[in-house]
Formats: C-alpha cells, structure tokens, sequence
C-alpha cells in the first residue's frame, strides 16, 4: 500500500507545495524512478541510479527497511526522489539514503536544474510530512553536495561534512584535460615511469572489464590489494564481510559499476580503479595497487589514473571524480573541490535530539580530519589496535 500526502504548511503558496509519496519498497518505485533516471535534464549522482542502490539493498542494508520518497509538484509531475532506508538507532527511527559509507555522495535525484531550484523549505516541508507518515523521527541526509554539475542542492543545509569530494571536468581532447591538471614535468616524470615500468616486467595495458570474468578478475586484484593496505594502515577491511563483496558482484553484473585496471601481458594486475558511472560521470569508488615494494617506484596507481582520465574524455563523460576524503593523489589532479553537507531534517521530538547531536558529531569530526597532529593520533590508534595480542 503507498502512501500519499500534500506536504502543504498552513498558508504556504500553492505554487512551492511538494506532494510527498512514500513507497514500501524498491520494486513500487522502480518506474518513476527510472524515468526520472532518463529525463534529459535529471540532477544526480551515479550512487542514486536504481542499478547500484537495489545491488546494495539486496546485500548490505542489514535490517533496514527501504521507503523511497517520490516528491511530486501540484500538477502531479515528479520533481525529486531520495532513495530512503529506515532503521532504529537507539530507539530513534532514522532515515538516511541508500548506500551507506559505499557511496559517496547521497543527494536526491531532481527531474531537472528547475526542480532543483525549488525553495528549500518546500522540500523540508514535503520531506517532514513525508517522515510522519512513514513513522520516521529524522531523516539525516549525509555528504549532500552544495552543487553538482553547476546546480544548487536545496538541501544542502547544514554543517560542512566532516571531508570533501574531488573532481575533474572532462573535454573531448583528453590531452587538453591532462595539460591542464598535471603539470609537464609531472606528465615526462609518468612517461619515464612507465617506460622503466615496461622495461622492468614487459609491455602494460589500460584494460576496462567487458564481461563479468574480466570484472570478477579485477575485483579480485582490488580485493587482494586492499586487504594488505588496510593491514598495514590499521584499519578494519569493510570487503572481509562476504556480503559486501557481494555488493560489488552485483553491481558490477546490473551495469552500475565501471572496472579499470592496469594489467601486463602476462595478466598481473598492478592497479584498479572502479567506479560508478552514469551517462555523464565517472565517480571513483574503489581504487587499488599492487603492494609488492619493488613496484611502488613505477606508480602504478598514478599510471592507471591518467589511462583513466583519457579514456573517459575519448568516451564523452564530461566529469570524472574521486569520492570524498583527502589524498595526495586526489590533490595532484582534481581542479574541483566538491564541498559537502550533513544535512538533519527532524520530525519529531526525539529527531530534534538526534539532529543535534549528529550536527555536534559532524562539527567534531571534521574538526579531528582537518588538524593534522589529531588525526596522526587517530591513525596511530588504528594501528596499535590492529596488532594482534
């Protein structure tokens, strides 16, 4: 059964009035959805197409119950929808978008920059109403981009997430993109990398995965990969659980996901980068290289990026990124820093308690992320509780 509401306050203009509809699952909105997804002028991140957020609900959301909301305007046409799970925490009935720490970025889909443009508190409004009928006490809408392909979020109200994102706009002529974003003698320095790189273990190739062996093969490598970085970093693997794994297996066969690796003629892997991709956007999710020390003087890592950017732009992908938290590597390319929101809208009185206190816990934690000498004592925690006993 859906539920429906007019998201109209007592003597707000017609004109900003937000029909919300909520629906009890993802199958009940899978065909607005999808059409909103095809619209010519739709505003959205890669993590909201329907493909990569029912992979992750049918394999990580751990008990949360999806309620997706379809946000309409009075004449009936869709205007947004967030892609919403609800769960309890602590007692309190918190709602947040799909695809938890996997995704980077959790901002509504809008039918256009015109939907998007809609007052604020018409969307605080229909969303409200929305949470009572769904029972909800607060929906915590994390890292919302203030702007995405040059348009406003409306709801991107709230402190500044604790990181940002980084990204790079594309062109047709990738050798214009990679001019402008590595400097020359970082590009002669790659090209020498690369030329010892293939004197050292034979000729290499920017590989992007065409079937599901290719892609499982890749996965693979990142997984291997990762599990010895996150060893030696101290920190915990988020793929030791089978079920994210298998998030990735089933984004990955939905289409959701884009796998790239460099690769030598005898088929080692020695770096990846997987994304998630729409028309437009290559968003970067997942990235890996080889741990083997005698390769680390040849930037395996850094070759695949720059493989990467040009393939992107001969493709015809306007904007590539690379997901949210600071790194060199991010640092070294992105022209565009992607500035990000932990947004708390409350519903009841108890969502009022649970908004402050996230907004105090986003506060503290960037706060920690920004000052170098405490988060050096953040990651030399890690490391000492990563040791065995």
């Amino acid at each position: 059964m859906r539920l429906t509401a007019e998201g109209v306050a007592a003597g707000s203009a017609p004109s900003l009035a937000l029909m919300p509809e909520v629906f009890p699952g993802l199958a009940a909105a899978e065909a607005p959805w999808r059409d909103l997804e095809a619209a010519p002028g739709v505003v959205m991140t890669p993590y909201q197409r329907f493909a990569w957020v029912r992979a992750y609900a049918s394999t990580l959301l751990d008990g949360a119950r999806p309620c997706p909301v379809l946000l309409r305007d009075p004449a009936g046409r869709p205007q947004a929808l967030l892609p919403l799970c609800v769960r309890r925490e602590a007692g309190i009935r918190v709602a947040r978008m799909i695809g938890g720490r996997h995704a980077n970025y959790h901002m509504p889909i809008f039918a256009g920059p015109d939907a998007a443009s809609l007052p604020a508190e018409a969307y605080g409004r229909a969303l409200r109403r929305a949470g009572a009928l769904a029972g909800i006490d607060a929906i915590h809408l994390a890292d919302q981009p203030r702007l995405w392909n040059g348009v406003a979020n409306p709801l991107a109200q709230g402190p500044a997430s604790p990181s940002d994102g980084y990204g790079l706009a594309l062109e047709a002529d990738p050798d214009a993109v990679l001019k402008r974003c590595l400097s020359g003698d970082a590009r002669r320095k790659l090209r020498q990398k690369e030329k010892w790189l293939v004197a050292a273990h034979g000729p290499v190739a920017h590989r992007v995965a065409a079937d599901g062996a290719e892609g499982g093969a890749i996965l693979s490598a990142y997984l291997a990969q990762k599990a010895v970085r996150f060893a030696r970093a101290g920190i915990s693997d988020p793929f030791a659980d089978p079920a994210a794994r298998l998030f990735l297996d089933e984004a990955c066969r939905a289409g959701a996901l884009e796998l790239h690796a460099l690769q030598t003629e005898s088929g080692r892997i020695l770096a990846t980068f997987v994304g998630a991709v729409d028309a437009r956007r290559f968003s970067g999710m997942l990235t890996s290289f080889d741990p083997d020390p005698a390769l680390a003087r040849f930037s395996p890592g850094d070759l695949l990026l720059q493989a990467l950017i040009r393939d992107q732009s001969l493709r015809g992908r306007t904007a590539l990124d690379l997901g949210v938290g600071e790194a060199r590597y991010k640092a070294s390319v992105c022209d565009e820093t992607i500035s990000l929101v932990d947004a708390v809208l409350p519903v009841s009185l108890r969502g009022r308690a649970f908004g402050a206190a996230a907004e105090a816990g986003a506060r503290l934690k960037r706060r920690i992320k920004r000052d170098p000498r405490l988060w050096a004592l953040v990651g030399r925690a890690r490391k000492a509780m990563a040791r065995p006993a």
